[in-house]
């Protein structure tokens, strides 16, 4: 192994972690880094692994916002309570670093959702809404992870 793919696979695995905490833009990095190995590879090798690779952040992407937001509208849950939660979220991580942004977001949501239904139906949708952006972690941690198989497949490969 090069260094390069030394240093490619420890941006994977900071980008893989920044999906689980979400502090650092975890698809973005998993795709910067896997593009950085293509093109020190400069082989159509290397670009067609890039090209699968995003290809599946991309779709991994789009499944994860449209998957539970379905749900959350079946559920009946607004798109302002999930707006709400994220502006206290964004607070909260500034706040209370990296702990505040789960607080916050709890935080936003019970109080949208305690302002919108009242107190017994409150926790039940904050509930749903976690449940929600769970859902939407494990999608893109399952398409990042599906992208950096597909790395290593091209890592073997050349």
């Amino acid at each position: 192994m090069s260094s390069t793919e030394i240093l490619v696979a420890l941006a994977i695995a900071v980008g893989l972690v920044g999906i689980v905490v979400p502090i650092l833009p975890g698809t973005a990095l998993v795709g910067a880094a896997i593009l950085v190995w293509a093109w020190s590879v400069g082989e159509t090798a290397g670009w067609l692994v890039l090209a699968v690779a995003v290809a599946i952040l991309a779709a991994g992407t789009v499944v994860k916002y449209l998957l539970p937001g379905r749900r959350l509208q079946s559920a009946g849950i607004p798109a302002s309570t999930q707006w709400v939660g994220a502006l206290l979220g964004v607070v909260g991580f500034f706040v209370v670093p990296v702990v505040g942004l789960v607080l916050g977001f709890v935080l936003g949501v019970y109080l949208a959702e305690l302002r919108r239904v009242g107190s017994a139906q409150a926790w039940p949708s904050t509930v749903h809404s976690l449940k929600a952006v769970g859902l939407s972690i494990l999608i893109e941690l399952a398409a990042a992870l599906a992208a950096t198989l597909a790395w290593v497949v091209g890592v073997v490969a050349t």
